[in-house]
């Protein structure tokens, strides 16, 4: 069946000499893959561009079920990014945010709640001129809350540690090894808070920022069996010293 979807870019493989594969997030029917040819002329080049990550765009393709791959008909940019594939702190940053999603999202159906978020975290990040170097932190924790695993912040209390295997703040240790230390279960507590209107005024060093990262993504591997070790942290390090 004939149809126009909206999309955020993830990622290209190659297919084979003639075609890659790029994954498409999209808003009707979740992971689409398209079949993308690379050949050398204008066309082939234009629409190559139009597919680079996190890259805002409908297409029109013909959708019909339990096909592998898709064929691109058309494709439109609908949002136009000027900064984020030029600007060096936003392009690593796109790059954890694509990679990361890459490892979330499998599913091959609807969840409009989920795009937009997605759609409108990424047309933000090319747009905004302060709070970059936050931006992954607020991404990934807000990103919990669309794919129903975050933290249980109304059982915090001061003193309470935060036991990451059930997602609730207790009282006393539990029996598995899964858990924060107090200090780090209130600066979790404090980062449940962030969104992008004031991600710009929390203050963290290289050390904090990176700590933080990684107990967020412990967390998430521990109720996402999807998530494996990610490239991009690293990077993130570096640019952030």
């Amino acid at each position: 069946m004939y149809e126009r979807v909206k999309g955020v870019v993830l990622h290209t493989i190659k297919y084979n000499d003639k075609n890659a594969v790029v994954k498409v997030y999209t808003d009707t029917h979740g992971i689409i893959p398209f079949l993308l040819p690379q050949g050398s002329g204008k066309v082939a080049r234009m629409r190559r561009a139009l597919f680079q990550p996190l890259s805002i765009v409908e297409i029109e393709t013909d959708i019909v079920p339990h096909r592998d791959i898709y064929r691109i008909l058309q494709v439109h940019c609908l949002q136009p990014l000027a900064n984020l594939h030029t600007d060096p702190v936003k392009n690593a940053v796109a790059l954890f945010v694509t990679e990361l999603l890459s490892h979330v999202i499998v599913e091959q159906e609807e969840n409009a709640p989920l795009f937009s978020y997605v759609s409108s975290s990424v047309a933000l990040l090319d747009r905004i001129e302060r709070g970059v170097a936050n931006f992954h932190l607020c991404f990934l924790y807000n990103l919990g809350l669309f794919i129903g695993i975050e933290p249980d912040v109304a059982t915090y209390e001061e003193g309470r540690i935060f036991d990451m295997m059930n997602g609730v703040f207790i009282d006393g240790l539990p029996l598995h090894g899964h858990f924060l230390s107090r200090e780090e279960s209130a600066v979790l507590y404090r980062l449940s808070r962030i969104n992008y209107e004031n991600m710009h005024l929390y203050r963290f060093n290289r050390q904090q920022r990176m700590r933080l990262l990684e107990l967020m993504l412990d967390y998430y591997r521990l109720h996402s069996s999807a998530i494996g070790e990610l490239r991009s942290p690293a990077i993130l390090s570096a640019l952030f010293e």
